[in-house]
């Protein structure tokens, strides 16, 4: 099967993405001045602008890959809520597994920059674990979607609260029993319980942290190998994906293993690449993708947004021309 009949099979392919939704805020001015108040930069204001970020990055990138997204998560009953719902709106993304509670807030990331340069972050989030009522809804509305039909469900995990270890595994629990591909993109908070998962896809760093090992990636291959094999004993997954930074990928299942390097790429900017990166990689799995094409879809795709400042979804004409060259 050609690249482009792959592509054209994203389309309409309903993926449930279940995780830390958040509001990314971006302050933009010119810096002319330094304040008489304090030793600190006055921005002239210019421009703000409201976007989708943490599991909505997910939902962006699958929707511009031509996919059906469904926000499945707990934001808090406040302004910021109906921002991001106005967010959603605007992008066409489903809110449809999104609960609404009194007792949290929704995260929003503001970001101050002056002459195109970040001079501070403040964060407003709350990062305690959902209550156990929360979890019930949410476990609920995960399986309303999944039994309603979903080619895929994603966990975009943040550490914010969202995905405790039993929403977890009564969801993953739901997805295998439908025969519904499961991919992770994980944080060490929550390492050990993503069991018998299709995808997992930690980077580099979060192995090593995950499973307190140390090695030097670019000499000893052999103890990288041994950590994956490691992981994949305690969590029993078919697929282990792990993105090497300037080293590319490494993708491998029981029977077949294989290492992709980067791309020469003038890098503007990493955010949101670990996104784009599970976003293609599990449309690749849900259309039928050899293994190895997988990994190399998703490793230039992950090339292909960092060539842009921000955080953006990925372009699907921009990566299926990429990966026609590629492949000529």
């Amino acid at each position: 099967m050609d690249l482009k009949t792959y592509f054209d099979q994203f389309n309409s392919k309903r993926i449930l993405v279940i995780g830390d939704v958040m509001i990314d805020a971006y302050i933009r001015g010119r810096v002319t001045r330094i304040s008489p108040e304090a030793p600190v930069p006055i921005v002239s204001l210019d421009q703000r602008e409201d976007r989708l970020g943490g599991a909505g990055n997910v939902a962006l990138n699958l929707a511009a890959l031509g996919a059906s997204p469904i926000l499945c998560t707990v934001i808090g009953n406040d302004a910021q809520s109906d921002l991001l719902r106005r967010l959603l709106k605007d992008n066409a993304i489903s809110g449809e597994g999104i609960i609404e509670s009194s007792s949290r807030k929704t995260t929003v990331k503001t970001r101050v920059i002056g002459n195109n340069q970040q001079l501070l972050r403040v964060d407003s989030e709350q990062t305690d674990p959902i209550t156990a009522d929360e979890e019930n809804e949410l476990i609920n509305s995960a399986a309303a979607l999944i039994e309603s039909g979903v080619e895929a469900v994603i966990f975009e995990d943040y550490n914010k609260g969202v995905l405790t270890p039993r929403v977890i595994e009564a969801i993953v629990s739901i997805a295998n029993k439908h025969n519904v591909i499961t991919a992770v993109d994980p944080k060490k908070e929550n390492f050990f319980a993503y069991r018998n998962v299709t995808l997992f896809k930690p980077n580099l760093k979060e192995l090593k942290e995950g499973l307190g090992v140390n090695f030097d990636f670019k000499t000893d291959r052999t103890t990288f190998e041994s950590a994956v094999a490691l992981l994949e004993s305690k969590l029993e997954n078919t697929i282990s994906f792990v993105t090497l930074s300037e080293h590319g990928v490494f993708m491998c299942d029981r029977s077949e293993k294989h290492y992709v390097p980067a791309h020469l790429r003038n890098i503007a900017d990493v955010s949101g690449a670990g996104d784009t990166v599970i976003s293609v990689a599990t449309l690749c799995l849900v259309v039928g993708m050899p293994l190895k094409l997988v990994a190399e879809m998703a490793n230039l795709s992950g090339g292909l947004v960092c060539e842009v400042s921000g955080v953006v979804p990925v372009d699907k004409i921009q990566l299926l021309k990429e990966a026609n060259k590629l492949s000529n």
